[in-house]
């Protein structure tokens, strides 16, 4: 947040950590994905403009770590999932307003066809959100 619309200038180099630590679990508490869930809000929050170009890269991210979260079998707790599904989703809500409810219209045929009630309520928030 320090940066502001400075951070544009590491985008390219940031999206790689970014979806780096959204793929691989890091233990029960999940601590390094929550935190990176933190700084893609705070990133899309501040270079919001430049945001656009870089969704189909984020949205396929986001709604793999939602899938990833929901099927996960380990020992993650339930509070720990709950702020996982609620980051993601907070993510995709900020990418849709970036980008001109252009992530409600890709999401429209996977919320219809997904059958999983915790993945389909998170593609519901987004859908109606404002």
């Amino acid at each position: 947040s320090r940066l502001g619309i400075l951070i544009v200038r590491h985008l390219k180099r940031l999206e790689r950590v970014i979806l780096g630590y959204l793929e691989v679990s890091d233990g029960p508490e999940e601590k390094a994905r929550l935190g990176i869930l933190e700084t893609l809000q705070c990133t899309i929050e501040h270079a919001w403009p430049r945001m656009p170009c870089r969704l189909p890269v984020l949205l396929k991210a986001l709604l793999r770590l939602l899938w990833d979260v929901h099927t996960d079998q380990g020992p993650t707790p339930e509070p720990v999932r709950a702020a996982l599904l609620q980051g993601a989703t907070q993510c995709l809500i900020l990418l849709d307003r970036c980008s001109q409810g252009h992530v409600k219209v890709l999401l429209q045929g996977v919320h219809s066809s997904c059958e999983e009630n915790r993945v389909r309520e998170c593609l519901r928030k987004v859908q109606e959100s404002t």
